[in-house]
């Protein structure tokens, strides 16, 4: 199947291909301006690593409340280099500027094939297309990386790295915020071993003809426990927040980080995964890079006993991260359809 990108400059469109037609999503699309009150969260990590006993407290306290309230954070002062940020994106784009050819060896079939590349999110199963080409590469515990282009690897590893290590600090926060031991998620969902799982997702958006009528990615949560996020300075990102759509936009050099299903399991519900989509756009290319944090695939995951109540009872079934994973991959995306089968009805 020809990708997004090969699809937009193997002609000039003027309209949308039927397969890739959403219906009219312009009502859909609207974002409706947020209380005066209300921003989107922001988290000094500077503050969360912090020596100083109060501010360190008082980081954890708003860190909580932004995965109580939001289930999404901005992260500023992170200590990530924006030379590495900006040769990530960069080396990005250049991948997806390849021949079709070159990566055609990546175009894997297999959910854990190590690199893959591709269009749309499951184009087996998917009734309509996404207007979104992807490249995701399993990072960790093995490290990964395509051929091509030549400076990949090297950035790809560094930039993974990093955000692993943000990932980390972030959970050991959010275990604080819900009561629990600093180490707590990460000890047990063994976050920080050698064989915890990351997976690279970088999705490209070209100019759509006609976007009102498209989706890059429809409203989904993300599996895992936290996923990191940067863009190209191309707005697209909309986030579910109190039943209304919520355009996002980034602070400079900062980082966008969602909570993920395994953490609504993990807390019982009580940090929920986030509803977000992608929206496109008809003057510029979006490009996201997001990376997705979880613990080994064969671990199971299951709502922590400290954090079940004896009134409510445990509100998830566990499953390994394997097989949710597997069980996201052979649906269509759409909402939380996958986590609400581990729901149990009460």
């Amino acid at each position: 199947m020809s990708s997004v990108k090969e699809l937009v400059e193997s002609v000039r469109l003027t309209s949308l291909p039927s397969n890739y037609i959403f219906g009219n999503t312009e009502s859909n699309r609207h974002c409706l301006p947020m209380e005066p009150e209300e921003t989107v969260p922001i988290i000094d990590f500077s503050l969360l690593t912090s020596h100083d006993p109060h501010q360190r407290s008082k980081t954890i306290t708003q860190l909580g409340n932004a995965c109580l309230n939001w289930g999404f954070f901005m992260v500023i002062n992170h200590g990530v280099a924006e030379t590495l940020r900006d040769e990530m994106v960069r080396e990005t784009e250049s991948f997806f500027d390849l021949r079709g050819e070159e990566k055609k060896q990546y175009a894997g079939k297999k959910l854990f094939d190590p690199i893959r590349c591709g269009t749309s999110f499951n184009a087996n199963v998917d009734k309509t297309l996404l207007w979104r080409d992807y490249l995701k590469i399993h990072v960790h515990p093995h490290f990964n990386a395509p051929a091509k282009p030549s400076g990949f690897s090297k950035v790809l590893q560094e930039y993974c790295e990093k955000t692993r290590e943000m990932a980390n600090e972030l959970l050991r926060g959010i275990s604080e915020s819900l009561g629990l031991e600093e180490r707590y998620i990460n000890e047990k969902l063994g976050v920080e071993s050698s064989e915890s799982h990351q997976l690279f997702v970088a999705n490209m958006y070209p100019p759509c003809p006609q976007p009102e009528l498209a989706m890059g990615l429809p409203p989904h949560s993300d599996h895992g426990l936290l996923t990191i996020l940067m863009q190209n300075g191309i707005q697209g990102l909309q986030v579910m927040h109190k039943g209304k759509w919520v355009l996002i936009n980034p602070l400079p050099n900062s980082f966008l980080v969602n909570t993920g299903d395994h953490m609504e399991i993990l807390t019982n519900g009580k940090y929920k995964s986030v509803v977000h989509r992608a929206v496109v756009n008809n003057k510029a290319t979006r490009i996201s890079i997001g990376t997705a944090h979880g613990p080994p695939l064969d671990t199971l995951v299951s709502p922590a006993k400290e954090l079940v109540a004896d009134d409510a009872g445990q509100a998830y079934l566990g499953i390994t991260y394997r097989n949710y994973l597997e069980l996201q991959q052979s649906k269509s995306l759409s909402g939380k359809s996958c986590l609400d089968r581990l729901r149990f009805s009460m």
